[in-house]
């Protein structure tokens, strides 16, 4: 086929749509081109998933221990298994990198005890996050992170928490969830 070449596209009437391609198609921007944007471009950071435990959950003293995500907000690509594993799989077709977000709630902590949340890729802690507890906050903690990373198809992400209590402590589930989306490629 041929190469058209102008400065400038527009509908017949001047408004309206105008498409590119049909479905299946990839339109392709070459390299060192700059795509600009002048109005408004519709588009979903996808995949993306908002989960949060559907009770309690009793942590054990010194134990790392997998949150269990039950609950989905959303997830829009079936990815996050909240059955059996409790964690996000990167779908095939959707590599590139991702944001997540996650919190864990450890109630009835002592003065100076100590909690933490981790992010794990594949098996392996990624990132965690450190609260102590103070005298002023001394029954109920919340700690939060993110993390920024990339991702393939397959890569699964799950979250851990730890504390050192003395005794078993639950989990406050109403300020316990995890949620991701990818940015890009």
């Amino acid at each position: 086929m041929g190469t058209i070449k102008t400065t400038n596209i527009e509908t017949i009437t001047g408004s309206g749509t105008l498409t590119l391609g049909q479905s299946g198609e990839t339109i392709t921007i070459p390299s060192g081109a700059t795509f600009t944007n002048s109005g408004v471009m519709s588009g979903q950071n996808y995949p993306a998933f908002s989960v949060k435990p559907n009770a309690d959950q009793s942590i054990a003293n010194n134990s790392f221990t997998k949150l269990n995500f039950q609950t989905e907000n959303f997830d829009t690509n079936n990815a996050f298994d909240n059955v059996t594993n409790y964690r996000f799989t990167v779908p095939t077709g959707f590599d590139g990198k991702y944001v997540f977000h996650y919190a864990v709630r450890i109630s009835s902590l002592g003065d100076q005890d100590v909690f933490q949340i981790m992010l794990y890729k594949n098996g392996a802690e990624q990132t965690n996050s450190r609260q102590i507890s103070i005298m002023a906050l001394a029954d109920n903690g919340v700690t939060r992170s993110n993390w920024i990373d990339d991702a393939v198809a397959g890569d699964y992400y799950e979250v851990y928490t730890i504390h050192n209590y003395g005794s078993a402590r639950d989990t406050g589930s109403a300020y316990t969830n995890f949620y991701g989306y990818r940015i890009g490629s």
